[in-house]
Formats: structure tokens, sequence, C-alpha cells
């Protein structure tokens, strides 16, 4: 997927200057070499150990030259220069500082995480009871989601997510990039709520769009929602007060014992 992205990068980004630098975060498959030999011009740093999602973009941040940085997932596809219209974006609109576009999936159909509410007692409890899977995209039981608002108009969000996020450079020095406590998952949401403290106000435009893969396989996605538990705990424990972490612990709690229950009862049923 990585060499897939480099390629839309490439062909679709034209009439503004920009380098590529990608950290290769311990791939066994053989990418770190197949991008030098087919994008000699990439930046490549390769580390031997994953990183994690933050710990690889504050590396690779730190050798990069221009006033914005864009972080940019390798699953995903840039279409109709969205690099270039983000840019431009950001340009026209300073002051906001963290910019995001819209995301679909393989089939083209709208890919809602590109952008997401400040997660509250009120959208962790919905997650821990399954709310939010049963009422998905549902304002009041979904509240990190947006409702049903297609990503098809400019808008102030609360959080823009790290698979296309533009940012200004001055602000991600300001804020020292991503906290490393988290490793995956998380440190977004971090970052934007962190920003607002500089002035920053994270904005969606609908003209920069790309696709983002989903998922794949149970395993994969079983270690994805304990990073993803993992990175609720400790955003918890970074932003919100005493009671709030009590409370919110609790949820995550009886969120990992129901989905161990789910996860038991399918397999009894298979």
């Amino acid at each position: 997927m990585t060499m897939a992205c480099l390629h839309s990068v490439y062909e679709e980004t034209r009439g503004i200057s920009f380098e590529v630098i990608v950290v290769d975060n311990d791939s066994k498959d053989g990418s770190a070499q197949s991008i030098k030999k087919k994008f000699p011009a990439v930046k490549l740093i390769v580390s031997d150990k994953n990183l994690g999602f933050g710990r690889a973009n504050n590396l690779a941040t730190k050798i990069a030259k221009g006033n914005y940085l864009l972080l940019l997932n390798p699953d995903t596809i840039v279409l109709n220069g969205a690099i270039q219209k983000l840019y431009s974006f950001a340009c026209r609109n300073p002051n906001n500082r963290i910019y995001g576009g819209r995301t679909l999936y393989s089939d083209l159909t709208l890919n809602p995480t590109s952008c997401w509410r400040r997660p509250t007692l009120w959208s962790l409890f919905c997650y821990s009871v399954g709310l939010t899977k049963i009422f998905k995209g549902n304002s009041i039981f979904d509240p990190e989601s947006y409702g049903h608002w297609k990503r098809d108009s400019v808008r102030l969000v609360d959080i823009v997510t790290g698979c296309l996020l533009m940012i200004e450079r001055k602000l991600w020095d300001q804020l020292n990039g991503f906290d490393n406590v988290f490793f995956m998952y998380g440190e977004e949401a971090d970052l934007c709520i962190r920003s607002a403290k500089f002035g920053a106000s994270p904005i969606i435009t609908p003209d920069a769009t790309i696709i983002h893969h989903d998922g794949a396989s149970e395993k994969i996605y079983a270690d994805k929602m304990i990073r993803i538990l993992r990175a609720k705990k400790q955003f918890i424990k970074k932003h919100w007060n005493q009671v709030g972490m009590l409370i919110g612990f609790s949820l995550l709690l009886y969120s990992v014992l129901v989905r161990m229950v789910a996860s038991h009862t399918n397999d009894l049923l298979s």
C-alpha cells in the first residue's frame, strides 16, 4: 500500500514545492528497499523497531523543511490534487492552523473518519455500552461522529484525523509535535485539543479528498481494538479531572468485559 500511496502523491501533486519523508516502522515486506529503488527522491528513515504513529511522525518532522507539514497514512491514495488543494486552502485560511479533508473508502463511498468531535463522558458511555455501533452516525448516540454530515462542506471540527492532517510548522513546534505517550490512536485528538491554547481552529475542506483503505483480518482488528482502548485510557488520564478519570476508567473496563463476552459468545456459536 505504501508504494501505491507514494505513486499517488507524486502523480497528483502539481504546482507546489514539496518533499516526501517516509519512516519505515520495521517493516518485514521489503518496503524500504522498494522505496529506495522506485522513489529515490524520498527521504527514507528506517527504524529497527515499530515506533508507533506519533513517534514516527515526530522523527520525520525533525528533518522536514516546509512551512506546513502534511501527515499522510501509507494506506491512502491521493485523489485529484488533494495535497495541493489542501495547501492552498491552508494558505487562504492561515488562522486555522490545522487542516483536514474528506476521506473515502475503496469503493468511493464516504469514510467519515477524517474528523471527530472531542471525547466526552457521554461519548465514552455510548462507546462502552455499544450504542455507537448500534446507532452509527447518530448525533446523539454516536456523538463523536458529527452525525450524518457528509464532509461535503467547509466546517470547523474538534479533531482532524492523522490519516490526512496538515499543520502549520510553527504550531507543530509550539506543541512539540505528538505526545509520545500515545503509541497509536489518540495522538491527533490530544494534538488538536492542545492546539486550542495557541489559537488554532481545526477545519475540514471537502476539496481535499483521498481514499483511506479500511481494515483487514480479525487478528488485526483485535490488535487495533487493544490500541484504541489504550489510547482512550491515556487521553482520559491526560485531559479529564479526577472524577472523570474514575468514571472513564470504569467505562473502559466495562467496555473490555463486554467485548470479551461478545467474542467468546461468537466463538461458541461459530
